[in-house]
């Protein structure tokens, strides 16, 4: 079933073909708006990254060109998979388990920070309210 989970996931996690079409469009004709719009990624970026180092995540690599951060959580549980399933279900908080990118990804989170930054400080205090009391 799991890997079932998995195949499943990346066909909705990823672009469709007319939405790359219009990310074209815009990377080719709109630069203005795609330039403010990297501006609110790397200023959500540079909350979460130290956030997250805050409540104990180790983050070896900070992202450059994506809006995801992936975070080794290890300390909190090496079974990624139970432990998002713990976060959702007790602080509310979504995140990929690591395990989903293949084994060496086991024992890793991915945080998106594609939201606003107001839902990102919500999601970073539930973490610190969960990590604190788990």
């Amino acid at each position: 079933m799991r890997p079932a989970e998995v195949i499943q996931q990346n066909f909705f996690l990823c672009a469709n073909h007319f939405v790359q079409v219009a990310g074209t469009v815009a990377l080719l004709e709109a630069q203005g708006d795609v330039a403010r719009m990297r501006e609110r990624y790397d200023e959500r970026r540079r909350f979460l990254v130290p956030a997250l180092r805050d409540i104990g995540l180790e983050i070896a690599v900070e992202p450059t060109g994506a809006f995801y951060v992936f975070a080794d959580a290890s300390a909190w549980g090496a079974d990624s998979l139970a432990l998002s399933g713990r976060l959702l279900e007790e602080a509310g908080v979504a995140v990929a388990p690591g395990i989903d990118f293949g084994p060496g990804g086991e024992g890793f989170l991915r945080f998106s920070y594609a939201t606003s930054l107001d839902r990102l400080h919500d999601g970073v205090d539930r973490l610190r309210d969960w990590a604190q009391h788990a």
